[in-house]
């Protein structure tokens, strides 16, 4: 069962705007992202659903964040289809990401007040979407699909809409500028947030870094 409502996510996801995006078939690995980040000040993760057992790690994520990083909002992301949201919300989601826009989908979170987040690409998606209960829209991939423009142009006609662009953020202040003077709610970022060392280890004391520097990027220009 979820710890937050939809509400707070929403809310908290609008405060931090930076969402950090990752998946590691490692426990013990997930576990150092997930607290350098937090150390770093994100209150928001997503886990992406991209492994063997995904739905195992991310149910022994979700007991230990919950004891361990209490304020730490922890979600599912690369959802798409019904049964699959299902099982991760049993396993204590607080909200589910779909790189697509699936209605049936949106019946399961709304049935157990679960943020749902549908990737869309176009403004009768996102309409759609909204129509279903979405309070936030991802589009995906960003980059490819009109990059911080695309979202001044959404957002001209229905300044209501908040988007959250993923795929292709990266974390120079320049980029996150650009996605929140257009009008971005909240970004996500993934592999450029999860920087590695020399020896191609992920460097956690430079992800907590980088995760601060960048939710103070995009608290200053938005």
């Amino acid at each position: 069962m979820s710890q937050y409502t939809r509400i707070e996510v929403v809310q908290t996801m609008g405060k931090i705007k930076i969402i950090p995006l990752f998946y590691h078939s490692d426990l013990k690995i997930a576990k150092q992202v997930i607290r350098a980040c937090y150390d770093g000040g994100a209150r928001v993760f997503e886990f992406t659903n991209r492994g063997d057992h995904a739905h195992e790690l991310f149910s022994e994520l979700i007991k230990w964040s919950n004891i361990e990083l209490p304020e730490m909002i922890i979600g599912i992301g690369s959802i798409v289809d019904p049964g699959t949201a299902s099982l991760f919300i049993q396993s204590g989601a607080n909200f589910i990401v779909s790189p697509i826009l699936n209605s049936e989908i949106a019946k399961v979170c709304n049935r157990r007040k679960i943020a749902w987040i549908p990737g869309c690409a176009t403004l009768s998606e996102i309409n759609y979407a909204e129509e279903l209960g979405a309070e936030i829209v991802k589009i995906f991939p960003a980059s490819q699909i009109g990059g911080p423009n695309f979202i001044k142009s959404i957002k001209a006609p229905c300044p209501w809409t908040n988007i959250m662009p993923s795929g292709g953020v990266t974390i120079e202040e320049s980029n996150i500028k650009k996605w929140f003077t257009a009008g971005a709610y909240c970004i996500g970022i993934g592999s450029n947030l999860m920087i590695k060392n020399k020896e191609e280890n992920l460097d956690y004391p430079t992800i907590a870094k980088t995760m601060k520097q960048c939710i103070l990027f995009a608290n200053n220009n938005s």
